[in-house]
C-alpha cells in the first residue's frame, strides 16, 4: 500500500504542477519476474518515475511507451520476454526468466473515476476492497479497458472503459475474490478474450507500540520506511510525544485502564508490548486477548509471558489455545539480535512474516517458487 500512496501523492504534485502523467501496473506474469502482478509505477511527461514495475531493467523502456501513451491518449498493453533472446538484455540484471505484462494508461484528471481516483478510494479506508483491471493479451492492438471497476464497501464504482456486457461477470468475481481473500486472473469473453486481473487490496499494517522509550524509536523508523500505521501509547507524558514520534500517525498519553478506549483495532492490526512496565504489560494483555489479534506480540524473556498467563489463569481468566497461537512472546524473529535496532528489526519482520501467512525462514529452505502465481 506504500507504493499506492506514494503514487497517489506523486499524482497530485504533478497535476498541480501541470503536468501529464500514466499509470505502468504488473497485471500479468509468467515465470520469473522481480515484481508481481498489481505492483505500479507512476511516470509524468517530465521523465519522473514513483513506484516500480521491476528491479530497474524495464522502467527505460516503460517510460519511452508511458510518455506514447500521453501523448496519443491511449492505454497499451507493453509484454516484456526476458525467456526470448532478443529481449533477456531487459532482465539480465536480475536473473528473470519470465513473461511480464505491463498495462500503461493515460490519467484524465476529468474523470473522476480515473485509475489513480479508485486507488485513492481504496487507501482512504481501513477496509479489504477490489479493483479489476481488463487487458487483452490476445491481440494489444484492440482497445484495452484497463483499470476500471472498483468493489469497496461502500459499493461498485466503474468508469467508461469497462464493456458494459462484462460488467456483471467481473463483479461476481470481484465478489468472489473478496470472500476469498486472494486475488485471481479470469478470462472473458466478448468479440475479444479479455483477461481481468481481480485484485485484493488490503490496507497496511497497523502496528499499536505500548511504549515510548527508546527502544521504540527504530521500530518507528522501520514503520515509516514500510509504509504502516504507527500508533504509540504510554502513560509517561515526557515520553509519549509527537516530538519524540514525529514519524508516528497517533502518540497517546493513557494509563493501562483507558489506553484501550483510544484505539480501533481490526484485521491488520499488530500490537507490541514493550513499555517495560510489568504492570501496564499485564494490564494491557488481560484487555487484548478477548481480541484474538492476529499479532500481539510480547517484549521480554519467556519466563515475563508464563508469569503474565499464570496470574491471569489464577484471577479466574479462561485463556483459550486460540489466543495462545496469536501470542508472540518473546516477540520477535530468532535472528541474534541485541543492539535496539536489531531487535526491532526482528519484530518487524515477525509481523511481516505473520500478516502474510508465512513462517519467516530462510528463502533458501523454500522447495517452489518465492511466489503463488496468480
Amino acid at each position: 500500500m506504500k507504493e499506492v500512496t506514494d503514487i497517489i501523492k506523486a499524482y497530485h504534485e504533478a497535476m498541480e504542477a501541470g503536468k501529464q502523467s500514466a499509470l505502468a501496473t504488473v497485471v500479468s506474469v509468467e515465470g520469473s519476474s522481480y515484481r508481481r502482478p498489481g505492483a505500479r509505477m507512476l511516470v509524468t511527461d517530465d521523465g519522473m518515475l514513483t513506484g516500480a514495475i521491476s528491479g530497474g531493467c524495464l522502467e527505460g523502456d516503460a517510460l519511452r511507451k508511458a510518455l506514447l501513451v500521453m501523448q496519443q491518449q491511449k492505454p497499451m498493453l507493453a509484454t516484456y520476454d526476458t525467456t526470448d533472446e532478443d529481449d533477456a538484455k531487459l532482465g539480465i540484471q536480475l536473473g528473470c526468466n519470465g513473461i511480464v505484462h505491463i498495462l500503461i494508461e493515460p490519467i484524465n484528471a476529468a474523470d473522476k473515476n480515473n485509475p489513480i481516483e479508485l486507488l485513492k478510494a481504496v487507501a482512504a479506508k481501513r477496509r479489504n476492497a477490489v479493483i479489476a483491471t481488463l487487458f487483452s493479451l490476445q491481440n494489444r492492438k484492440v482497445a484495452q479497458p484497463g483499470t476500471c471497476m472498483l468493489l469497496s464497501e461502500e459499493g461498485v464504482t466503474t468508469n467508461s472503459y469497462i464493456p458494459p456486457e462484462l460488467q456483471n461477470q467481473v463483479l461476481t468475481d470481484m465478489q468472489k475474490v473478496l470472500h476469498i481473500n486472494r486475488s485471481s486472473t479470469k478470462e472473458y469473453f466478448t468479440d475479444v478474450a479479455i483477461t481481468g486481473f481481480i485484485e485484493l487490496m488490503t490496507p497496511p499494517i497497523s502496528l499499536v507500540l505500548f511504549g515510548a522509550g527508546n527502544d521504540a524509536l527504530p521500530v518507528m523508523q522501520m514503520v515509516a520506511v514500510l509504509g504502516w500505521q504507527l500508533t504509540v501509547v504510554d502513560g509517561r507524558n515526557n515520553y509519549a510525544t509527537q516530538q519524540r514520534f514525529p514519524l508516528a500517525q497517533r502518540v497517546i498519553v493513557a494509563n493501562a485502564a483507558t489506553a484501550l478506549s483510544h484505539l480501533l483495532p481490526d484485521a491488520r492490526t499488530a500490537v507490541v508490548l514493550m513499555t517495560h512496565n510489568y504492570n501496564y504489560d499485564l494490564s494491557m494483555l488481560q484487555q487484548l486477548l478477548p481480541l484474538q489479534l492476529p499479532y500481539l506480540g510480547i517484549l521480554g524473556p519467556k519466563k515475563k509471558l508464563d508469569r503474565m498467563l499464570r496470574e491471569l489463569e489464577e484471577k479466574g481468566i479462561e485463556i483459550t489455545s486460540q489466543q495462545l497461537r496469536h501470542i508472540y512472546g518473546p516477540t520477535g524473529l530468532d535472528i541474534g539480535a541485541e543492539a535496539s535496532e536489531e531487535i526491532a528489526l526482528s519484530i518487524i519482520a515477525e509481523i511481516k512474516a505473520i500478516m502474510a501467512g508465512k513462517q519467516g525462514s530462510s528463502l533458501r529452505s523454500k522447495q517452489h517458487t518465492i511466489h503463488s502465481h496468480l
